[in-house]
């Protein structure tokens, strides 16, 4: 009997020692994976930026230093529309519109965000002469199954688009997922946000744009709920809860 309860303390010893090894290697992988990880991250976030603004092509394999080359981030108030100081490398919106300090709790929440953070991070990209030609503005909102996010590039007169980015989602392959089929991003260049009243019009039309539509762009094919999401999600943050003031100020007085 004793020799049974001497065995069994035994075992349940060694198996205690060996959840404690494979806690603290676990821990220390995930220590010293995190930098390696945010590194990861910021350089996916930097290759579809240079996506957004046309540049990608161009930077090949040195995506890092084209982007320190032509891309310069800053800080915007969504309210004022001005640029304030912030971390604009460790922004992250979402961290953001939790806290309440640093948030607005959203009336009408168009995009399905709930809340919003008071600033963001906008991406003004120059060309060889240094002159800004595109303006990456990042946006995030509802899909079918959970928030989309992404980044739309414009052009300098902050109207016309050129293009539209997504880089994270969870829709479903062959219907939503089709946000990142090249063809249907192709439609993207030179349609327009605003009408010349400063409505926000652009949209996905059900069925397909017609072809004199300046601010359609075709749905995603059996996926009306994913579409309607994108709809949303531009109408909001080109509206006056998102980059409205940013755009009034700066296509008046021009983005420096």
């Amino acid at each position: 009997m004793s020799s049974n309860k001497e065995t069994f303390g035994k075992t349940v010893g060694f198996v205690l020692a060996v959840c404690v090894v494979c806690a603290l290697l676990v821990s220390f992988s995930a220590v010293q994976l995190k930098p390696l990880q945010k590194a990861n991250k910021l350089l996916d976030q930097q290759t579809k930026i240079l996506e957004a603004s046309g540049l990608l092509e161009k930077a090949g394999k040195d995506v890092v230093k084209t982007y320190n080359e032509f891309v310069v981030a800053k800080m915007i108030n969504l309210d004022s529309g001005d640029f304030v100081e912030g971390d604009v490398i460790n922004f992250d919106e979402r961290r953001n519109s939790r806290d309440k300090a640093s948030s607005i709790k959203l009336e009408n929440d168009l995009a399905g965000i709930n809340r919003r953070s008071n600033t963001a991070v906008v991406y003004l990209v120059k060309n060889e002469s240094g002159t800004i030609e595109t303006v990456v503005l990042p946006i995030i909102g509802s899909g079918l199954w959970d928030l989309m996010s992404g980044y739309v590039g414009l052009e300098s007169d902050l109207n016309t688009v050129k293009s539209v980015i997504y880089s994270d989602h969870k829709e479903t392959p062959g219907l939503g997922a089709e946000v990142l089929n090249p063809t249907w991003k192709a439609l993207w260049p030179g349609k327009k946000i605003y009408n010349d009243a400063g409505e926000v019009k652009v949209k996905l039309v059900k069925g397909g744009a017609k072809a004199n539509d300046i601010h359609g762009v075709d749905g995603l094919s059996g996926a009306t709920l994913t579409s309607n999401g994108v709809t949303n999600t531009l109408q909001f943050w080109f509206g006056k809860d998102g980059y409205k003031n940013f755009i009034t100020k700066y296509r008046a007085e021009g983005v420096k």
